[in-house]
């Protein structure tokens, strides 16, 4: 898929990766619109880049139906916006595991879905699901937020399959922590020795990959954290025990970080 000459929808572009991305899909030449929760947030950055803004709440259904009505002609869609949803599950109300999914599973499912299959009628397009490493492993405290990063994966794949005979591109990526921007960033936690980060620019080159290359899956991440997952992955009992004993205090203050973005 071409990026220069293509609109695109990218969500969640109110935060330091977002905007990342939007500036290289710009730099690209894509038509971009931007959105979020707050529109008047996202004004400079569209300003900057020439971009329409548009206020889009994604627990909202009505707001989301709306998005997609006027989102019908879009090359690219972006699905980035997320909810940290991070906490042990008995501390988590039913009313903000309910949230979680709207934002970080349902709205991705159903943009993809609505504007895939305008896409698959014009037989052009490419649909991204920004995942996590989260979403290949889990962590302590992390339940509800891999939750929902895991299902972006298996939809993902079986979107792929779907898609493919429609001349339709779907890429899946997977930031671990990053540096300078995001709900890692915005946590300002410590990490521990040998656990390092990645920069939002890396995302963003990884998007433009997928989307150029038609690549299905793409992490993000030192080579130490992608070993890490694939242990992980292939070996969870093991991996399991090594995280309850080095990983608890990490993954308590993240969580404290984070209470009020539930």
């Amino acid at each position: 898929m071409e990026i220069a000459g293509a609109k695109v929808l990218l969500t969640g572009a109110t935060g330091g990766i977002g905007h990342a991305m939007a500036r290289r899909l710009a730099a690209e030449g894509a038509t971009l619109v931007l959105t979020g929760r707050k529109a008047e947030v996202l004004a400079a950055l569209g300003d900057e880049l020439g971009a329409e803004v548009v206020a889009c709440d994604l627990g909202d259904r009505t707001a989301v139906s709306a998005l997609i009505e006027r989102s019908l002609d879009t090359d690219i869609l972006v699905n980035n916006a997320a909810l940290p949803a991070s906490g042990d599950i008995l501390e988590l109300t039913v009313e903000q595991i309910d949230r979680s999914l709207e934002v970080n599973l349902r709205a991705p499912v159903v943009l993809a879905r609505e504007i895939g299959a305008a896409m698959a009628e014009r037989r052009r397009g490419h649909i991204v699901l920004i995942s996590s490493l989260s979403g290949k492993t889990s962590s302590p405290r992390t339940s509800m937020y891999s939750a929902s990063k895991f299902g972006l994966r298996g939809f993902g794949q079986g979107l792929r399959y779907d898609m493919s005979e429609r001349n339709v591109g779907v890429s899946v990526i997977f930031p671990g922590f990053i540096s300078d921007a995001g709900m890692f960033a915005d946590a300002d936690i410590e990490l521990p020795r040998g656990m390092g980060t990645s920069t939002p620019e890396q995302v963003a080159d990884a998007l433009v990959l997928g989307i150029t290359r038609n690549k299905g899956e793409l992490d993000v991440a030192p080579l130490a954290m992608k070993a890490a997952t694939a242990f992980a992955e292939v070996f969870p009992g093991p991996a399991h025990a090594l995280t309850q004993r080095f990983g608890g205090d990490l993954a308590k203050n993240l969580t404290d970080k984070q209470a009020d973005k539930r």
